[in-house]
């Protein structure tokens, strides 16, 4: 038995790896630019002509290691969340934590940029995650709080988290009117889930912490078993179950208010990405997190390539095209509760 469940991770994997590489080669190949695979070949090994070089290097392959790391961030700190609560809806976006970081980053642009949004220094880019984080631990620890009511209500943790969302999206609107017109407009694409940051300072600014929490989660998927099997159990194992929840909390945080930092309000991807993986491998978080990754990196990288091609006078957020997959998505697990 063990072998046959092995053997499906493995070739659920593999699959998952093939469709991530094909994605990858096709992010960098469509554009308004377009270069072939063998000119992609070509120009990471230097022999590309000075436009390939900054097409492919300072506009494309930047944004798709960001969506790698975004996707991947954000499909772990829905696994988390939905294993801590033991509520299949539970996602980052819905409960409000991102859009508690957005609210931060954008604040914090607003008053350190004199908001002019277009015109960011350098120094905000590097220090805006540091917003988002505390936005997003804000939002979370508000949350925690309001719905804790002799333990945590995982019903009123949905519900709450929907509140706290609409507010801090509204709040963000007051504040996007005090932006000039053509910066409202950019906060706006923003907010609705965009992978703007085509810079190598935003990857270098979010992808070291991202990636050693990825891991960290992944090390701590034990603990997320541990935790589905009810209260009394993990405590007669010697295993400090509200210790690890908050352990694991404060992983959601740093994933999610780091990814929406760079990312804006990516809805749904959270959501979707883990019960796709609990199909695919089951809900043994050791190859749950690991498939879900993968599949939050291909659906988002997959997502935003059609967000930029699908128009060709403009360019819509990915947040958008997630949500046309997550909304129906999540209409489903809300009536088969």
């Amino acid at each position: 038995m063990m072998t046959k469940i092995n053997r499906k991770f493995t070739f659920t994997i593999g699959i998952l790896l093939a469709l991530i590489l094909c994605t990858f080669f096709l992010s960098l190949y469509f554009g308004s630019f377009s270069i072939s695979p063998l000119e992609i070949i070509r120009t990471i090994f230097g022999q590309g002509t000075r436009q390939q070089e900054i097409a492919l290097f300072t506009m494309r392959l930047p944004r798709v290691i960001l969506a790698i790391f975004v996707g991947a961030s954000l499909a772990t700190a829905g696994a988390i969340l939905q294993g801590i609560t033991k509520n299949d809806l539970a996602d980052p976006g819905i409960l409000g934590i991102s859009s508690g970081a957005s609210l931060a980053v954008v604040l914090f642009i607003y008053f350190m940029d004199g908001g002019t949004y277009y015109r960011m220094s350098v120094s905000t880019i590097y220090t805006m995650p540091i917003a988002a984080f505390v936005g997003a631990a804000i939002s979370a620890l508000l949350i925690y709080l309001l719905a804790w009511k002799d333990g945590l209500n995982t019903n009123r943790l949905l519900l709450i988290g929907i509140g706290i969302n609409a507010a801090f999206n509204a709040i963000i609107i007051i504040f996007q009117l005090r932006f000039s017109t053509q910066d409202f407009n950019r906060i706006l694409v923003w907010t609705s889930g965009s992978l703007w940051g085509t810079s190598w300072n935003y990857v270098f600014a979010v992808a070291p912490l991202l990636f050693i929490f990825l891991c960290l989660t992944i090390y701590k998927a034990r603990y997320l078993d541990i935790l589905n099997l009810g209260e009394s159990l993990p405590t007669g194992l010697g295993v400090n179950v509200e210790k690890e929840r908050v352990l694991l909390l404060i992983f959601v945080v740093v994933l999610a208010g780091l990814a929406t930092a760079v990312a804006g309000t990516i809805g749904f991807l959270g959501l979707i990405a883990p019960h796709i993986a609990r199909k695919l491998v089951g809900p043994k978080h050791k190859l749950l997190l690991p498939t879900a990754i993968l599949i939050g990196i291909f659906i988002l990288m997959a997502g935003d390539t059609v967000a930029r091609n699908v128009l060709n006078a403009v360019e819509l957020p990915v947040g958008i095209i997630i949500s046309m997959i997550g909304v129906p998505y999540f209409i489903y697990l809300m009536l088969a509760e």
